[in-house]
């Protein structure tokens, strides 16, 4: 690859062989030189993992001009690492983009998702890191409506940067027409009947982790979840450092400890 345009390291955690990856490297290809590195087949709720206990390999599926693609037998999060340090250390990534996931991360679906993983180890290696979901969950979603504002999005995350520390995720409803961008926080919501008990005709049992979602605050307009389900864009800034700043004092008064020096 020549060194004269940017350089953007794409993963997902859906496949290297996805459409919403292909489809992300095509509304973006004018931007810069693309590196994919992305996991040989679906990684979802991987989120921040990476392998400790078995050897990992790379294999180059294609490449044409400005673009290849490459997929590995780990994690998301090993695909980034071993982007960055078998292919990039000459080079460093000026923007890391997760996505485009089949299925919206929003809420604490951001804590599980393997996309939302490649942006956080992007961020902590300090490159500019967004993550890009649509809520549709289907092999074959369209993907068409979401080139303008990922093309823009991503044009501006690499003209500008972002703050240390801070990543963006990024998701899209699925609506006719979008009624506009919000910058909003993170819903809470939980999830429930989450284990689905069966039992093996070798007679033992087994389960499946499935599960509902319940937006626990269906009425506040600052959230993801209320801006998705109205039909927005919405944008949740993430941060790598997760401390609760407001809550130290109370927890030293808990503890009885004192102010750190």
């Amino acid at each position: 690859m020549k060194n004269k345009k940017p350089l953007i390291l794409i993963s997902n955690d859906d496949g290297y062989h996805s459409k919403g990856l292909n489809c992300l490297i095509d509304m973006i290809s004018d931007l810069g030189d693309i590196l994919v590195c992305a996991p040989e087949s679906a990684r979802s709720g991987f989120s921040c993992a990476f392998s400790a206990t078995k050897y990992l390999t790379l294999k180059k599926r294609r490449q044409w001009e400005g673009v290849e693609i490459w997929s590995c037998n780990g994690t998301p999060v090993d695909c980034v690492k071993l982007a960055l340090d078998q292919f990039c250390k000459e080079r460093k990534p000026d923007i890391v983009i997760g996505g485009i996931n089949h299925g919206d991360n929003a809420s604490v679906n951001t804590h599980y998702s393997g996309t939302m993983g490649v942006t956080m180890e992007g961020c902590m290696k300090y490159i500019p890191s967004v993550a890009y979901s649509i809520c549709d969950y289907s092999d074959d979603a369209d993907f068409e409506p979401l080139r303008p504002y990922v093309h823009e999005m991503t044009a501006k995350i690499l003209r500008e940067g972002l703050p240390k520390g801070v990543c963006l995720n990024v998701n899209f409803p699925v609506v006719p027409q979008f009624k506009g961008i919000k910058v909003c926080r993170m819903a809470f919501g939980t999830w429930g009947n989450e284990c689905v008990k069966c039992r093996h005709p070798r007679g033992y049992d087994y389960f499946w982790m499935v599960g509902s979602y319940t937006n626990d605050e269906p009425d506040s307009e600052d959230t993801d979840n209320w801006a998705l389900q109205h039909g927005y864009i919405a944008i949740t800034p993430t941060q790598i450092d997760v401390t609760a700043y407001e809550d130290m004092n109370t927890v030293r008064e808990l503890l009885g400890t004192s102010p750190n020096p």
